[in-house]
This record gives structure tokens, sequence and C-alpha cells, in this order.
């Protein structure tokens, strides 16, 4: 059974910073490419960031570019994402996906859903507030 574990996420103030986590069970990250998307109360679900399994193509969507950083350590097979000069509209659940290749820019341009999601995890909650 394949799960994937969100961690890092929490109550920071503007400007502050987080990086979140994902690990997998039942399934080894470093074969898969992975993307972090989030929703937001009352918005819709929108990708974030995607890293290919072997990290030579990533991509961040225009909002976060040059704030968020996604990056993986296939000798811990997990993926992070950096979140630099968080903003209150960076609110959000964020989830980790398994995503399918061929979709790593697509996530982050438009909502994919099952055609380019495999399997994400239960999320967490990033909270951006003074």
């Amino acid at each position: 059974q394949v799960q994937l574990v969100e961690s890092g996420g929490g109550l920071v103030q503007p400007g502050g910073s987080l990086r979140l986590s994902c690990v997998g069970s039942g399934v080894s990250l470093d074969y898969h490419g992975v993307g972090w998307f989030r929703q937001a109360p009352g918005k819709e679900r929108e990708g974030v960031a995607s890293i290919s399994s072997t990290g030579r193509e990533i991509n961040h969507r225009d909002s976060v570019k040059d704030r968020f950083i996604i990056s993986r350590d296939n000798t811990k097979k997990t993926v992070y994402l950096q979140m630099n000069n968080l903003k209150p509209e960076d609110t959000a659940t964020y989830y980790c996906a398994i995503l399918r290749p061929g979709y790593y820019e697509d996530f982050i341009r438009r909502w994919v859903g099952s055609y380019g999601i495999e399997y994400y995890g239960p999320g967490t909650p990033v909270t951006v507030s003074s």
C-alpha cells in the first residue's frame, strides 16, 4: 500500500520560512517525479512545484518562484519544499504527490487531477499570519 506523509507545516509570521518534507512507504520516492500542491480554504487546488526523479527537471509556479525551492535527497528518499519569505496568501494545506511522467510542467500550470497524479498524502497545514 502506497502512502505519502508530509511534515514541517505550522504557523509562521509573514517573511518567515518553513521546510516541508515528504516521505513514502510502500514506494521508493527516488524512482518517481514528485510535486507539491496546495489548497487554501475556499480555493481550488494548485500545483506549486515539481521535480523529476533525478532532479534534473524542476518547475515552480510563477507566484512562488524566487521564494520556494523544491529539492530531493534520493539517499534519504525524501522530497523537500523550502519556503522562504512566506506571505499570508501562502496559507493553505500542502500536499506532496507522486506525478505521472510527462505531467511535471503541466502540474504547475493547471490542475492535472488523476491524469497527472498517482498518489498524494494527507497534507500538512501552513498558516502565515502575524
